[in-house]
């Protein structure tokens, strides 16, 4: 059998793979965004103890190796605390991943919603609105535009990333790579792989690209 065969032979298990690679990926930057949008609201709240307590979150997370975070999670916290043991693999990587990459999506919305002129906000008092519907119906309007291009090149890097949760034996697209490299003896199959990383990023790239330039029409 020779190269090209095997690497063609070894394509329906990647593929099924790389379900699981997308699949915690959405999965994870779509919890990540909820959360994200009350962090960024706590770190700019001129109530104190939330703002620290946002800020505290958004510095644990930002500062320790996500890796570390994700051995914590399936490995460690059951130790700690037997009640809170995880016992699935997707699901331990999903809450890793989410915690994470909330923090970095606070900072972009954090960012977003600060560059906003602050007369903006003065304005929507000035009409009677709370700081909540000013928040709502004036500044998050605006400052989401401001925010699509960094959170999808953030999508991208957390697509890349999941490759570590191979650690924890989730079979995703490079866990699965090890074992054909393992089972066949072969290093080929880090051909496929990459190729089909390289084409999830690239189809995501064109995506967001255009929908970056069909919201810059309307700025």
């Amino acid at each position: 059998m020779n190269a090209i065969e095997q690497i063609l032979g070894w394509i329906p298990s990647l593929l099924n793979a790389t379900g699981v690679t997308l699949l915690l990926t959405v999965c994870s930057v779509s919890a990540a965004l909820v959360l994200s949008v009350f962090l960024a609201l706590g770190k700019i709240s001129r109530f104190q103890p939330l703002s620290k307590l946002a800020g505290a979150y958004i510095f644990f997370f930002r500062g320790t190796p996500l890796l570390m975070q994700l051995f914590f999670i399936y490995y460690t916290l059951p130790m700690l605390v037997p009640a809170l043991t995880i016992n699935s693999r997707f699901l331990a990587a999903f809450v890793a991943f989410s915690l994470n990459v909330a923090a970095y999506l606070a900072e972009i919305i954090r960012a977003a919603i600060q560059s906003i002129d602050k007369g903006q906000m003065e304005a929507a008092k000035s009409l009677g609105l709370s700081y909540g519907q000013a928040m709502r119906l004036v500044i998050i309007p605006q400052a989401y535009k401001r925010m699509i291009p960094p959170i999808c090149n953030e999508f991208v890097m957390v697509l890349k990333d999941t490759s570590l949760v191979s650690i924890i034996a989730l079979t995703d697209l490079t866990f699965q790579t090890k074992i054909i490299a393992a089972n066949k003896a072969s290093s080929l199959v880090y051909i496929p792989a990459m190729l089909i990383y390289l084409a999830m990023t690239a189809l995501f790239t064109v995506i967001f690209d255009r929908l970056e330039k069909k919201l810059s029409v309307y700025e």
